[in-house]
């Protein structure tokens, strides 16, 4: 199945006009348990981050992506940088601070990772308007999610900027809620909210549906609780379930998980936004055109494609996100 669809995609994205995507979040240290050689217990610093995940993902994929955060002038934010070039992510857009890195120590139990967090007066949670970038006119399509959503000022800043650009380019939005990091709940919501319906993706793990749209029976009843009745394009992840694809309400498309042996589920999510980006560009659908009247076939490719990519990160520790060339 998938030989036949990877193909296809690279051909077609080299000869596809190019749409920069633009990621807006997050990049942050994350620590990862591991053992010394001596035996004793110790963390690993790996560069990583909900939306710096997905623009490494973008840019091992081969998509035309940059990254506008903040990034210290510590040897964590040098770290930062040299992913990014390693994985061509362009970093035009990236604000230098003279603040430290947000670092993610992360707790793994059965492979499943939560996270705790160090990120007061860091670099990537310090954006004010004034970093708002102005030269965004060969920007398409814009990225947003993940815990930069949660803390001032670089929440407000994102939703500005969100606010201003989803007239003129394809917006998408992930939240990947982590609860405990919520330190103002109503003012978050009513954030999220509005981002959501500025959004012509929404992305959602079961867990974030959950916590937006709760005491609802089944999926088709949340999503309306959540978005009405706009025609919004929604991918819905579900873990060993696989994925379902919704316009509003209404699912148009499904497709089971990859069978993969999973070494941790680390930017699992991050990698699947990726290959929803990727995929929609090849075939010339990552525009509001598509996404206001989404044909199903495209949708359960693109959706079948994100989950493979997600399934090759699952497979290796920590967010490893796969080239074009594994997949």
């Amino acid at each position: 199945m998938f030989t036949a669809l990877t193909a296809p995609l690279s051909s077609g994205f080299r000869s596809a006009k190019i749409t920069m995507i633009l990621c807006c979040g997050e990049a942050l240290i994350d620590m990862i348990p591991s053992t010394s050689r001596t035996g004793e217990a110790c963390f690993i610093p790996k560069s990583g981050g909900a939306v710096f995940n997905t623009a490494i993902a973008l840019g091992r994929l081969g998509s035309d992506v940059g990254l506008y955060t903040g990034v210290s002038d510590d040897l964590f934010g040098k770290l930062l940088q040299a992913e990014l070039h390693a994985s061509r992510v362009k970093t035009d857009h990236l604000v230098s601070r003279k603040a430290p890195s947000t670092l993610a120590f992360v707790e793994l139990t059965e492979g499943q990772a939560t996270y705790t967090f160090y990120a007061e007066n860091s670099a990537d949670t310090s954006l004010t308007a004034a970093d708002i970038p102005q030269n965004l006119e060969q920007v398409r399509a814009m990225f947003f999610g993940g815990i930069s959503l949660c803390t001032e000022p670089t929440a407000s800043t994102l939703h500005s900027l969100m606010r201003s650009r989803s007239g003129d380019c394809l917006t998408m939005i992930d939240p990947n809620i982590r609860p405990a990091f919520i330190t103002d709940e109503a003012g978050y919501r009513a954030r999220l909210h509005d981002m959501i319906a500025h959004s012509d993706i929404l992305k959602l793990s079961d867990e974030d549906l959950d916590w937006l749209a709760p005491n609802q029976p089944d999926t088709a009843e949340q999503l309306e609780q959540l978005i009405g009745e706009r025609d919004t394009l929604v991918f819905v992840t579900k873990g060993a379930q696989g994925g379902m694809a919704y316009r509003g309400a209404k699912c148009i498309a499904r497709a089971p998980a990859s069978a993969v042996l999973v070494a941790d589920t680390i930017g699992a999510g991050d990698t699947f936004n990726a290959g929803i980006l990727h995929l929609l560009h090849a075939r010339g659908a990552l525009n509001k055109d598509f996404t206001s009247n989404p044909d199903s076939k495209t949708v359960e490719e693109a959706l079948k494609f994100a989950i493979k990519v997600s399934g090759v990160t699952v497979s290796r520790s920590g967010a490893n996100p796969p080239w074009a060339h594994e997949i």
